[in-house]
């Protein structure tokens, strides 16, 4: 069965930090581009973290650039997330998301569209 599941999230406060992570089962993680996104009430999903399959490419958007960086561990068939100087406006439910190995990292975060989504895990930043 192919699944992903993410893990990691919490409250943290402003300025703090959360390390996300995204499992795979049923596929193997490093031959896919894999992307995080995040969706707040009321907004649409916005792609935040992409890494391509092949040579590690990566992308981010200027709204986590400097504070976002998304990692791998094939043995462990996984994918992080690292994230510091969290901002309230960083409230979300967080996804990860695997696409065709030949996506772009620009072009997935852009669009949001992916073979495989994860069940989401709520981070909430606040005092």
């Amino acid at each position: 069965q192919v699944q992903l599941v993410e893990s990691g999230g919490g409250l943290v406060q402003p300025g703090g930090s959360l390390r996300l992570s995204c499992a795979a089962s049923g596929f193997i993680l490093d031959y896919y581009a894999i992307g995080w996104f995040r969706q707040a009430p009321g907004k649409e999903r916005e792609g935040i973290s992409c890494i391509g399959s092949s040579d590690g490419t990566t992308y981010y958007p200027d709204s986590v650039k400097g504070r976002f960086t998304i990692s791998r561990d094939n043995a462990k068939n996984t994918v992080y997330l690292q994230m510091n100087s969290l901002k309230p406006e960083d409230t979300a439910v967080y996804f990860c998301a695997a696409n065709h190995p030949a996506t772009a990292v620009q072009t997935f975060c852009a669009y949001a569209r992916a073979y495989y989504w994860g069940q989401g895990t709520q981070v909430t930043v606040s005092s």
